[in-house]
């Protein structure tokens, strides 16, 4: 088995070790706090650092990796590290002034996250939000270790990350249920700490040696700025559409906005487990690529990442769609997590596993420019598509409600695709767009009729095993089970080769046939 596959392989079982705790983490809030007002508040609370941080801190992680190449190149491995260090010390600052300004003036960021809280909910939020705000601090150092840890081959530790996060707060929630709703936002803070000391202690073993220094003259820093500026409006951009989509969401109900933090939760788990491992891997292999001047092998690469890609995601937008409800009521319903809860939040499933496919190709092309250092590109489309996606979402949302949003966001995520496609064509030129079109092609006519063979597998199903949650649980595993063997077949049948691959992959069965961004 190649390196690349077997570590592919091993981030996405690590993954999905995580992730398969990140979910009982989901069902355990779900059966204690349901659709609530204490679930929407957190939320909302826990989601504003986040999107601080990501405006500032993703920038800077994104350009750190092929300037670190570049840096390793031309001064050594010495260089490199000071490099990494005035990065850390970077962000430590920006993230620092950020968390003050944020908690100085959390009742008015509160009101911008949230435009429908008032009262209780609005005090809450406020009270969270300041407890939460310092842990972007916690989140820039590690956004930035992990990016040095990618750099040097080491995935696995990364991916693990979340399953102390994961424990803690489970262990939290379960607590506060019987004290006090704060146990769960102070438990959250110690979490997200864990996951910053679980990345310095790998990071040390792999050579950083942190120094309290930073020289802002420094050439490689001066090519960082000019790097994240684009970056930064890109991301920026897309945190305000996010923010919006949100905050439109508290205009409609605690139980809406606490619907699409499960739906966005069920979402983020099929994007971990496939997109953010892929890209993992890819990412720095492409950016190298660019820096030796390997056309045809950045080309290859990017041409085979996005068709295996659409070979793994097809089969779950066309199955989380079909058996969205399914889905959710196996996952959450019970307790406190209601019939009309998992309505709402299959409903808003759909629409978001519909963009996924579309978020995920992009995710893989912005990747590609910035392995180029091009970096505006991406930020001029994503501004395009953020119009498009805010546009739409105050277009629908008084004649659909919250479907409207999801919707929105779904629409505006294939006119975004149309864009980076066109861009990278421009920039890259003939990168198998012929190729991509039919591995396409094949999959859709593979999952659509895998499709048909889930749905009236799990209808089936279920009126044998009955309507209770162990035939529920059951009927859709058979249906699971059942829809992949045909899309399997299908696939074998259409001789589709990126789908051999991954199945070489999956069995450790990987020959030099294997053509998946092969280290050439």
């Amino acid at each position: 088995m190649s390196k690349t596959a077997k570590t592919t392989l091993a981030l996405m079982l690590v993954t999905i070790f995580s992730k398969v705790i990140g979910l009982i983490r989901e069902t355990v809030m779900a059966a204690t706090y349901g659709t609530s007002m204490y679930k929407a508040v957190y939320d909302i609370a826990n989601n504003i650092p986040v999107v601080i941080f990501a405006i500032v801190g993703t920038a800077l992680a994104t350009s750190y990796i092929p300037v670190f190449n570049k840096v390793e190149k031309e001064r050594g491995k010495d260089g490199a590290i000071a490099f990494t260090n005035s990065v850390i010390n970077i962000v430590v600052i920006i993230c620092l002034l950020l968390s003050l300004l944020g908690i100085t003036f959390a009742k008015p960021l509160v009101k911008i996250f949230a435009i429908g809280y008032e009262g209780e909910a609005l005090k809450l939020a406020v009270h969270f939000t300041r407890i939460l705000l310092p842990t972007i601090i916690f989140v820039g150092v590690a956004n930035i270790l992990t990016s040095f840890l990618q750099v040097k081959g080491k995935f696995i530790i990364p991916g693990l990350v979340g399953v102390p996060y994961n424990i803690i707060i489970i262990a939290s929630i379960i607590l506060s249920k019987n004290t006090n709703i704060f146990v769960l936002v102070i438990g959250t803070f110690f979490a997200i700490l864990s996951k910053t000391l679980f990345m310095v202690f790998e990071s040390r073993r792999q050579g950083l040696r942190y120094r309290p220094k930073f020289n802002l003259k420094d050439d490689a820093i001066k090519e960082m700025v000019n790097l994240i500026l684009p970056v930064l409006i890109g991301v920026g951009a897309s945190q305000i559409n996010s923010t919006i989509d949100k905050s439109l969401a508290t205009t409609l109900g605690f139980n809406v906005v606490s619907s699409f933090g499960y739906a966005m939760k069920l979402y983020e788990f099929v994007q971990a487990l496939f997109i953010t491992s892929i890209l993992a891997v890819v990412y720095p292999r492409l950016a190298k690529y660019t820096v030796f001047d390997k056309t045809d092998e950045f080309n290859n690469s990017l041409r085979k990442t996005i068709n295996i890609v659409i070979v793994a995601l097809v089969p779950i937008v066309i199955g989380a769609c079909v058996l969205s409800s399914p889905i959710v009521r196996v996952i959450f319903q019970r307790s406190n997590f209601t019939t009309s809860d998992t309505a709402v939040t299959a409903n808003i499933l759909i629409f978001y596993t519909i963009g996924l496919l579309a978020f995920a190709i992009r995710d893989v092309i912005t990747r590609g420019f910035y392995s180029m250092h091009d970096s505006k590109t991406p930020m001029t489309n994503s501004i395009i598509a953020i119009m498009f996606n805010i546009a739409l979402n105050l277009a629908l949302i008084k004649p659909l409600g919250y479907k409207g949003l999801a919707l929105a966001t779904a629409v505006s995520a294939y006119i975004g695709l149309f864009l980076f496609v066109r861009s990278l064509k421009k920039k890259a030129g003939d990168f198998g767009l012929k190729n991509i079109g039919m591995v396409s092609l094949k999959s859709f006519v593979g999952a659509g009729l895998m499709g048909l063979c889930s749905y009236f597998t799990y209808q089936f199903a279920l009126s044998v095993m009955g309507q209770g949650f162990v035939g529920a649980f059951i009927s859709l595993a058979l249906a699971v089970i059942i829809g992949a063997i045909v899309y399997s077949l299908i696939m074998y049948l259409l001789k589709v080769d990126e789908f051999n691959e991954v199945v070489f992959m999956i069995k450790g069965g990987v020959t030099k046939k294997l053509a998946f961004l092969k280290k050439k």
